[in-house]
């Protein structure tokens, strides 16, 4: 298990490792759009990772790929079907604009 704070609620959670972020986030009854099942094709899961990145599973190709075609992307930017979550502590921002 490992501590999930959501953004901007402050609430966290404990969020079993080896399942994806949005797995987790939908387990807890945060509200987080997806669109396309966890295939990373529709960008709706898009989230910034503002403590924990180290934790996480590394960005693969599909991901950035998807990433690069998204708006309002950053350095913090993930998607949150395809983040794997680690053992380490993790804030996740749920964006508004998506």
């Amino acid at each position: 298990m490992t501590a999930l704070t959501v953004l901007p609620s402050g609430k966290t959670y404990e969020a079993t490792a080896g399942s994806t972020l949005l797995q987790a986030l939908l387990a807890v009854g945060e509200v987080i759009a997806s669109k396309c099942d966890g295939q990373a094709k529709c960008g709706a899961c898009h989230v910034f990772i503002q403590e924990g990145r180290k934790g996480l599973s590394k960005i693969q190709k599909l991901e950035n790929e998807k990433l690069d075609a998204l708006v309002g992307v950053s350095s913090k930017s993930r998607l949150a079907c395809q983040v794997v979550l680690g053992t380490e502590p993790a804030t996740v921002e749920l964006l508004s604009f998506v």
